[in-house]
């Protein structure tokens, strides 16, 4: 955790100050300051627009009592890409204009599910829930098995 907080912190910065620094060497100051400006407007009309279709299709799919995967991926997909397109930099827009695109997205979907590994428990294919708790002791069984009793005294008032 702590590698991946270095590089989120420390490291994209730097490269995206050093990106900065170059392509303002090429096409001037100002025109970086408005591709970066330009970059964070197009990519939040991108973010609102699919964002928004992604959360019609898996209202639609629940609606039709479907699990709606495809489009909870795809709305992460486009929540990651919009902070990355609203964060000013290169890299981070190149980063998050990729994210919105649907073929690198299904791509990445498709190599994410390929490294899922679904277990089955033994105990569910012989009709134990994989979920059920079995106490270990017999004084473990006896307390769970022993009703709970409350005495107490009440007055109705009315």
């Amino acid at each position: 955790m702590f590698r991946f907080l270095f590089v989120l912190f420390i490291i994209i910065p730097i490269i995206e100050i050093a990106l900065l620094i170059q392509v303002s060497d090429v096409i001037g100051g100002f025109a970086t300051i408005a591709l970066v400006i330009i970059t964070a407007i197009l990519g939040a009309r991108m973010v609102k627009q699919q964002g928004m279709g992604a959360l019609q299709n898996a209202q639609s799919q629940m609606a039709q009592g479907q699990m709606p995967a495809k489009e909870l991926f795809t709305g992460i997909c486009v929540i990651i890409a919009g902070v990355l397109l609203l964060t000013p930099g290169i890299m981070t827009d190149v980063f998050g204009l990729l994210l919105l695109t649907p073929s690198i997205r299904n791509k990445l979907a498709a190599g994410l599910a390929s490294q899922a590994t679904v277990r089955m428990s033994t105990g569910a294919q012989q009709g134990a829930s994989a979920f059920t708790q079995h106490p270990h002791s017999q004084q473990e069984q006896q307390h769970v098995n022993k009703p709970t009793t409350i005495d107490g005294e009440y007055e109705r008032k009315d």
